[in-house]
């Protein structure tokens, strides 16, 4: 059996995907999840959400691919990092989960950093005193839902709850852990001081595991509820940025990945570990590889909310075309020349993670006249975005990361205009992708070397073609550099953003 399944827990969608080693995918089917904000900057989902989609989409590939159960030799499961799931001693979820993008705590990042040496932090961690933190988001729950905290006996993630509805084990993967702030990046372990920082018990925590272990097999119950057969085995899964990009290729130093979804996520790869505090430190799926990255707050999410808020006059337009507003608008831009005529925009809509991890910052518009009309305002934007990773490629490269090789992926990807300006900005070519179904790609495969179908790591890459080049043009070179300068000239920390 040369089968494997991947399943992302996404914020938006939960996705499945069964491949054939070498290069052959049997069967993708998803289903939508809902994201809840009950109050301003709360971001929650409800696990039981989660396991009713894996439980749908696991029957429909088997019942569509034409394959049998058994035949499935591992499953593997990615999801948003992360996310916080809560349990009491009997298993049942406590609340819903509290997602990555939340920023609710502030008030117990500034008490974090008073109470412990950033500097000091960073180098135990690995990452940074910030809102990313779950003991940020525990310590608010202490704060402010005491008879919650109170009952919690086990803490995770997305995935990790998945697996432990899949297996009946609790273990929490890798990259969960560090982001978590658990983990002492010098000895690879989960940390008793770090993980006491949070004020749980040290119980709460479960095992960590490599993303690519066995951490247990489908017991006869969620074989029930799946379609699965019992005692398939499951590995540790993965952090879905992590995924993404390792399917993507990006797996040597210099290698970029621009993933254009409902964030805009950058990710390089490296052997060195170098913690800083104004990016995110992953571990590589490849075994002694590190993934330092940038996620900002906002990306295609921002885009939606323009067109919503904005565009309904050329949503009617678009329709009557047959068209996305999308793609009515990326033509309106396309007509404006670069720099969108003195326009600028700090697209801090959520306030902003990296690189300046502000949940104040607020989103800018400057330079608006009576002679833009909303294809500026579109252009502008997207160039908010392309400005947004140069800043972030300069985090990079003053942290001693080479960025050589740029990749994009993900929906965004595939609007020409927005490519072209980011490669404009960044005046680097931009190697597109065909054939990337995002994260299930690569658990999948980390899947198939947990279960021995494979030992090299590279073959995940026979998957996904090479799209068209965006190559870029020299004569906006200098329009763009005095817009950056603008751009970076527009944030003032600790002024609510602008």
């Amino acid at each position: 059996m040369s089968i494997t399944l991947g399943l992302d827990i996404g914020t938006t969608s939960t996705i499945g995907i069964l491949i054939e080693l070498p290069n052959r995918v049997l069967g993708l089917a998803s289903r939508p999840s809902t994201l809840h904000s009950p109050q301003h900057g709360w971001a929650e989902e409800d696990p039981a959400e989660w396991w009713a989609n894996v439980c749908e989409i696991t029957r429909e590939l088997i019942a569509t691919s034409g394959i049998e159960a058994r035949q499935i030799a591992a499953v593997g499961v990615t999801g948003m990092l992360p996310a916080v799931v809560l349990l009491d001693d009997a298993g049942r979820v406590l609340r819903p989960s509290i997602q990555q993008s939340d920023g609710r705590c502030g008030e117990e990042v500034e008490e974090l950093r008073a109470e412990w040496n950033e500097a000091d932090f960073l180098r135990r961690a690995g990452n940074g005193i910030n809102q990313q933190l779950v003991t940020a988001k525990l310590r608010w729950i202490a704060r402010h839902e005491p008879e919650v905290f109170a009952r919690i006996a086990t803490i995770m993630g997305s995935y990790d709850f998945v697996n432990w509805k899949l297996t009946g084990k609790k273990a929490i993967e890798q990259n969960w852990a560090l982001e978590a702030g658990f983990i002492d990046i010098s000895t690879g372990r989960l940390d008793d001081e770090l993980i006491a920082f949070a004020r749980i018990r040290r119980d709460a925590i479960p095992r960590k595991i490599l993303s690519h272990e066995v951490l247990g097999h489908v017991s006869r119950e969620a074989a029930r509820a799946t379609g699965l057969s019992p005692g398939t085995p499951v590995i540790g899964g993965a952090a879905d940025m992590v995924a993404s990009a390792f399917g993507a290729g990006i797996n040597k130093a210099g290698d970029v990945l621009l993933k254009f979804g409902g964030a805009v996520d950058i990710l390089t790869a490296t052997d060195v570990a170098r913690p800083d505090p104004r990016m995110f430190l992953d571990y590589h799926l490849v075994p002694g590889l590190y993934m330092p990255n940038g996620c900002m707050s906002t990306g295609g999410s921002g885009l939606n909310w323009f067109v919503r808020t904005f565009a309904g006059r050329e949503e009617i337009a678009a329709k009557a075309e047959g068209i996305s507003v999308h793609r009515y608008l990326d033509r309106l831009a396309a007509e404006c020349a670069a720099g969108a005529d003195g326009l600028t925009i700090l697209p801090y809509f959520l306030g902003e993670k990296t690189p300046i991890h502000d949940a104040s910052a607020r989103g800018l518009i400057d330079g608006l006249t009576l002679s833009h009309h909303i294809g500026h305002l579109w252009r502008a934007l997207l160039e908010a975005y392309a400005y947004a990773l140069r800043h972030h490629i300069d985090v990079l490269n003053d942290i001693g990361h080479p960025t050589t090789r740029f990749i994009v992926s993900d929906g965004g990807s595939q609007s020409p205009i927005w490519m072209q300006i980011v490669s404009d900005v960044l005046q680097q070519p931009l190697q597109g992708l065909t054939g990337h179904p995002g994260s299930c790609l690569g658990v999948a495969w980390a899947a198939a070397i947990g279960a021995r179908l494979t030992e090299d790591w590279s073959g995940v890459t026979a998957f996904v073609g090479q799209g068209e080049w965006i190559t870029p043009n020299p004569d906006n070179a200098a329009v763009y550099d005095r817009g950056y300068r603008t751009y970076r000239a527009h944030y003032r920390p600790g002024s609510n953003g602008i």
